[in-house]
């Protein structure tokens, strides 16, 4: 089962995985109440695609940024700020939504802003835990936190849409705030969390060395392009609404075709105990993200409704099990001083392959059918892992007991957390790698 021990021996971790749960359920439903409030407004579909347009380059931009601001500033400092920034934005939704009349540009602005404040936001926080346990509790902690985003991705849609069914967006808006703002007060409780050495200035020039750095590591380019390719290559959810109504003529099954991946996702991250055994990571998410292809193939292939939920349930614990593995090798080799613009890179590997593999997914369903677009991406995908893996050698052979920078992270954070038990002796609480 999933390692509890990050739960018992860290206040920080604790008030970072329930903050971070609360604010995952709370932006969950103004993810769909904002898209539900423009269609309501205006009526075209073509109005709510631009919203994601219109988020897009903020995306980009403060996710790189927000990785420079987290490699400098203190990250709580960053945490706290950047939430109340979003309780603020938030809460003008609300006042827009009570207006007799709400107004279009404002949901396009306010949600164009609120896309760069968490694009900010999350460097921060993700830069900040493997500060708050110890190295070797790394897997159980990522595995704990993954737990969290997943509980808020599945609920808190289905919590949306009963509150935009029941009291409308303004009541919607208003539930967000209020967990948003508990957020913050939980971000306050940690303690300061300033970069190693002062860090390195906010600039685009700390950027570009970020990315040489990140590409210059054949072992972190492993993590990127492998789910990059996984991705792109078979990303099937755009397809879920023809994939119900006219492959299975079962429309009524199109809420389990997207919850299907995320119950096998959280079932892999529950069972996820076994991943501080293994220690190499590059062959667990080449193996976890041809998997995913593969069980992505099958579903396209079965005809049976259960047997293609099952199918999407396994791609989704393949998934889980691949980003586990690429969330560790990441905090446990990255510098504490590079770990934030690193973390903006990350998030956007993980955001860039699924918007482009839709793109894909449409095209070729267009082209040659539903099913022809979910198996052939499938397959493609299995085999474009498999090449990725046999161009970077080393992301394969990586082994974190001997890979110099495992190695030297591991010796960095057991010297912090010898220097800091001998200074707070007994204070179990206190985590040693916050020097």
């Amino acid at each position: 089962m999933v390692d509890l021990t990050p739960l018992r021996t860290s206040r920080d971790f604790r008030l970072l995985l329930v903050a971070g749960t609360v604010t995952y359920l709370g932006a969950m439903v103004t993810y769909v109440a904002l898209p539900w409030q423009l269609y309501a407004l205006t009526g075209s579909n073509l109005a709510v695609g631009m919203l994601g347009a219109v988020e897009l380059v903020p995306l980009v931009v403060f996710g790189l940024w927000g990785g420079a601001i987290a490699d400098h500033y203190d990250r709580r400092t960053v945490l706290v700020t950047t939430t109340v920034a979003q309780v603020a934005l938030t809460a003008l939704l609300l006042v827009n939504a009570h207006l007799p009349t709400p107004q279009v540009w404002a949901l396009y602005v306010v949600g164009a802003l609120l896309s760069a404040v968490t694009a900010a936001h999350r460097p921060s926080r993700e830069a900040l835990l493997p500060r708050v346990v110890r190295h070797d509790e790394l897997p159980g902690a990522l595995a704990l936190s993954s737990i969290g985003m997943q509980t808020g991705l599945l609920a808190g849609p289905a919590i949306g849409g009963l509150i935009l069914a029941s009291g409308g967006a303004t009541w919607a808006y208003a539930v967000d705030v209020v967990g948003l703002s508990v957020a913050a007060v939980l971000y306050v409780g940690l303690r300061p969390a300033p970069v190693t050495d002062g860090g390195t200035p906010p600039s685009v020039a700390g950027i570009v060395e970020g990315i040489r750095y990140a590409a210059g590591r054949r072992d972190l380019l492993g993590t990127y392009v492998i789910d990059m390719v996984a991705m792109f290559l078979a990303m099937p959810v755009v397809l879920f609404p023809a994939f119900a109504t006219d492959v299975l003529r079962q429309p009524e099954l199109l809420g389990l075709l997207y919850s299907a991946g995320t119950a096998g996702s959280l079932v892999a991250t529950a069972t996820s105990g076994w991943t501080a055994r293994v220690h190499h990571h590059g062959r667990v998410v080449v193996v976890a993200a041809a998997c995913w292809g593969l069980a992505t193939a099958a579903a396209g292939l079965a005809s049976a409704a259960w047997l293609v939920l099952v199918f999407f349930a396994l791609a989704g614990a393949a998934d889980m099990v691949s980003a586990l593995f690429r969330q560790i090798i990441w905090n446990q080799t990255i510098p504490d001083e590079r770990r934030g613009r690193l973390a903006g890179i990350e998030m956007l590997s993980y955001s860039v392959g699924p918007l482009g593999g839709q793109v894909r997914a449409g095209v070729v369903a267009d082209g040659f059918g539903v099913r022809t677009s979910i198996v052939s991406g499938g397959v493609l995908c299995a085999v474009g892992v498999v090449a990725t893996a046999a161009w970077l050698r080393e992301f394969w052979g990586y082994d974190a007991r001997t890979d110099e920078h495992a190695v030297r992270e591991r010796d960095l954070r057991e010297e912090r957390a010898r220097r800091a038990d001998e200074t707070l002796p007994g204070a179990d609480a206190v985590r040693p790698d916050a020097t």
